[in-house]
């Protein structure tokens, strides 16, 4: 396999982005990306990260820079988009963060700034309660509404929308709902 489609393989379950040592184990040159750059093949998108040009738009590319952007020393992204960025991301309610909610390590550290445009919280998550999806990891619904009842900023009219939507979708079981005390509250209060 050449290393172009080395890289568009990894560049694909990616929406088009790829790191610098994702390139480089592809059998590209350090010495060969300011070509790449100014032929017009890559976009450099943030330091390390790029996307291939003319790979088709996709409709949160968002979700993969900054997921990218989290990597650690290993090149392994570690964030998870949780709270009311994985509201959104599921689709559950009308709540339209400001800001994007990643969930990193409780060990994570960058040695650049936090981007404004990002809210971290540091906990540790388990397999279970991750989806992964093109490029990017979220936390599943119920994960995801116990976060954000935990964290008591959304108001309890959405965390209802929130819940009925996930039945309603079938990506919430109401067994879960059932089990689950936090839930369990809004479903008798809001008659669910």
């Amino acid at each position: 396999m050449s290393t172009r489609s080395k890289l568009f393989e990894i560049a694909d379950r990616q929406q088009g982005f790829f790191t610098t040592r994702q390139a480089q184990e592809c059998g590209i040159s350090r010495s060969h990306f300011h070509r790449k750059l100014l032929s017009g093949e890559w976009i450099k998108e943030l330091r390390g990260i790029y996307r291939l040009a003319h790979y088709p738009a996709t409709d949160r590319p968002e979700l993969v820079l900054w997921t990218l952007w989290s990597r650690d020393k290993k090149d392994h992204p570690q964030g998870v988009w949780s709270h009311d960025t994985a509201l959104d991301i599921h689709d559950l309610s009308d709540n339209m963060p400001s800001k994007m909610h990643m969930t990193v390590p409780l060990r994570f550290r960058k040695q650049i700034a936090i981007p404004k445009a990002i809210k971290l919280y540091f906990a540790s998550l388990s397999k279970s309660d991750i989806e992964i999806c093109q490029g990017y990891r979220v936390t599943t619904p119920l994960r995801t509404l116990l976060d954000v009842i935990a964290e008591g900023k959304i108001s309890p009219d959405l965390i209802a929308q929130a819940i009925r939507e996930g039945l309603r979708k079938g990506i919430l079981l109401l067994r879960d709902v059932n089990q689950t005390p936090q839930l369990l509250k809004y479903k008798h209060e809001y008659k669910i």
